[in-house]
């Protein structure tokens, strides 16, 4: 499969058709979603202004995939970063696992999330790559890595599963299995297909 900075060169790619363009950035999200794939895509379209009919305007296509490797960029330097970190504390014996183990253990997860939005249509504002700046720099502890919110939580049903999402930004602060609704979970459904189309 080929990389991220293939698929990236091929969204710039003026010799594709905008649809071939906007499999590319697909593919891309693929590989890097922060807030997962669906609200990651949902957050690129709005933020570059990618429109239903890509041939109006295919560059909104290229301020999508750019405002992603922004992104992606941060992310790497910080695994560079803490990878070169614990080799070197290996190196003096110390193997324990440090603080910030776990919150880097998810990030590995599908789609490198690093802030899960399961509502699609409801993730932070702010362009991509201060947003996961801020997530890379939070304490552990923080009430919502992306934006800090102290403003409690809501609730969201997938269909499956329960979250507890910041009011604020809504990321995932928890999440829990609650059964499942074919009504909600058909919904869900007909409303990211809006999403994917650029019909919402």
């Amino acid at each position: 499969m080929s990389g991220f900075a293939t698929h990236r060169q091929r969204v710039h790619d003026v010799r594709l058709t905008p649809r071939a363009r906007h499999a590319n950035l697909r593919t891309c999200v693929v590989m890097f979603a922060p807030y997962g794939f669906r609200a990651t895509y949902h957050h690129l379209c709005v933020s570059a202004g990618v429109p239903r009919d890509l041939a109006s305007d295919p560059e909104s296509l290229v301020r999508a995939v750019e405002e992603l490797g922004a992104a992606r960029q941060l992310w790497l330097a910080d695994e560079a970063a803490y990878t070169d970190r614990r080799r070197r504390e290996k190196a003096v014996g110390r193997r324990y696992l440090p603080v910030d183990h776990h919150r880097r253990a998810r990030r590995r997860g599908p789609g490198g999330s690093l802030a899960f939005c399961p509502d699609p249509g409801f993730h932070p504002g702010g362009p991509l790559p201060v947003v996961v700046a801020r997530v890379l720099a939070a304490e552990p502890s923080s009430a919502c890595p992306a934006c800090d919110g102290r403003a409690g939580t809501t609730r969201w049903f997938s269909g499956h599963d329960e979250h507890d999402l910041c009011a604020r930004c809504g990321i995932t602060l928890g999440s829990r299995p609650a059964g499942r609704d074919v009504r909600v979970a058909r919904e869900r459904h007909e409303r990211w297909i809006a999403i994917w189309r650029r019909t919402a």
